[in-house]
């Protein structure tokens, strides 16, 4: 994979709860403080889909 990883804006400034994001030709995501770890590969309409859905607001119940 050849793309750029990316630091999420909402991690906090002394490395804790950090994600990185890389966009290629499907989204892939990590924790930025064991990137060994592995990654997770999604189709980037999954992705869409999955900011779409935590951007929202609360639907009423």
């Amino acid at each position: 994979m050849h793309a750029e990883w990316r630091k999420s804006s909402f991690s906090s400034g002394d490395g804790a709860a950090c994600v990185e994001v890389a966009y290629s030709t499907e989204v892939h995501l990590r924790d930025s403080k064991a990137p060994e770890a592995g990654t997770l590969h999604l189709p980037a309409s999954s992705w869409a889909s999955l900011l779409a859905e935590i951007s929202a607001p609360p639907s009423a119940i």
